[in-house]
């Protein structure tokens, strides 16, 4: 599902060569779940950008969902993303103008599906926001509003999860309702889950801990 070969990333700040990843190698099977841990500036969330396509690496391959990234457009890597790549934030990222419904029906509606506003109200109803759905993130709780996006991430049925720091802005109670919440529904659906996380709790139910400082992965 998604495969890293010799992977680095640079930038250039004036005659300066910053080393943000290096020698990057890494293979997570379909159906896995995955936990990228480390201290800040370890390189986390770029590994995230880099895997989804956000961004591309200096140096390696990067293969998600059975798609060679460096072989794609800007046009193909939105279209791979809009079909089979679903996203969760920190910061929620909701449409403040948008109700909690039509937040979550967006992805499925890019995709063209006629049934994005049942499959919204039957994801809603699995987050436990059903009579939630006429709100506006501004009428929601935190968790209520990190619910909303777990249920707009699944819509659209992605192969691939990427989730960065889904719990970051919420209380360890309601962060750990949400990450139930998100656990389960990978688990019934049957996606790929790559979760960025500070919390080392979270280690303990996933198949597998990739560890990173420095901008590297750590094999001890």
């Amino acid at each position: 599902m998604l495969m890293l070969a010799n992977v680095e990333k640079t930038y250039q700040s004036g005659s300066r060569t910053l080393s943000v990843l290096s020698e990057i190698t890494l293979e997570l099977p379909p159906r896995s779940t995955s936990a990228v841990i480390g201290p800040s500036g370890s390189g986390k969330t770029t590994l995230l950008g880099l895997c989804a396509g956000l961004d591309r690496p200096t140096k390696g391959r990067i293969n998600c969902c059975d798609v060679d990234l460096g072989s794609q457009t800007d046009e193909q890597l939105a279209a791979l993303r809009r079909q089979h790549v679903g996203f969760i934030f920190q910061s929620f990222r909701l449409i403040p103008s948008l109700t909690a419904l039509e937040n979550v029906m967006i992805p499925a509606e890019l995709q063209g599906s006629t049934d994005a506003k049942k499959r919204a109200h039957e994801l809603l109803h699995e987050v436990g926001l059903a009579e939630r759905h006429s709100h506006y993130p501004s009428q929601l709780s935190g968790g209520e509003q990190q619910r909303v996006a777990v249920a707009r991430a699944f819509i659209h049925h992605p192969k691939i999860i990427f989730a960065d720091e889904p719990t970051g802005n919420l209380d360890d109670e309601t962060g750990q309702r949400v990450l139930d919440l998100l656990f389960e529904l990978n688990r019934t659906q049957g996606t790929t889950l790559v979760v960025v996380t500070h919390d080392h709790a979270l280690t303990d139910r996933v198949d597998t801990i990739v560890r990173l400082r420095g901008g590297r992965i750590q094999t001890a």
